[in-house]
């Protein structure tokens, strides 16, 4: 139960930080660069709160779990997540940060246009971010905190 709180209590931090970024911080700095910064933290907030998910479930014997984090993740999208009310738009909007996140890591350039970061691959192909898009990101990783309290602390 202890590592339980310790990745929410984690992932509230990260997800108080990052509210803190988007609502005061970039409009004061309006510095692309934290756009990309909040992308990687709502992921780990994200992550942290699928593996407390996972952990949970793993605990009562409800699911296997893998050291392969691909079907862990497949576990949660499948099972666990349904146990948790977590919606299929809010999977499908965690798996578009996942691979924002990754086209980020990955990418050769990036650079700011019209208040965007474009992100470019190998292949040259573009992903955008958006501050808005930043801001639905927050607001997944709230509910998805907020979820998974709920069910493990019961409140």
């Amino acid at each position: 139960m202890e590592k339980f709180l310790e990745n929410l209590q984690e992932a509230e931090k990260i997800i108080r930080t990052a509210d803190h970024m988007v609502y005061v911080s970039f409009p004061l700095i309006k510095d692309k660069r934290i756009l990309l910064l909040l992308l990687s933290e709502l992921k780990k907030a994200i992550i942290n709160c699928i593996n407390v998910i996972l952990q949970y479930d793993y605990l009562y014997k409800r699911i296997s779990l893998y050291s392969d984090a691909k079907s862990n993740f497949e576990i949660f999208k499948n099972k666990s997540s349904k146990r948790f009310n977590i919606t299929k738009q809010e999977i499908e909007l965690m798996i578009r940060l996942f691979e924002l996140e990754q086209s980020h890591k990955k990418s050769p350039m990036e650079f700011t246009k019209d208040n965007k970061v474009i992100i470019l691959s190998d292949d040259l192909s573009q992903k955008i971010i958006t501050l808005e898009e930043i801001k639905k990101f927050l607001q997944l990783s709230k509910d998805i905190l907020k979820k998974t309290k709920t069910i493990i602390l019961g409140h």
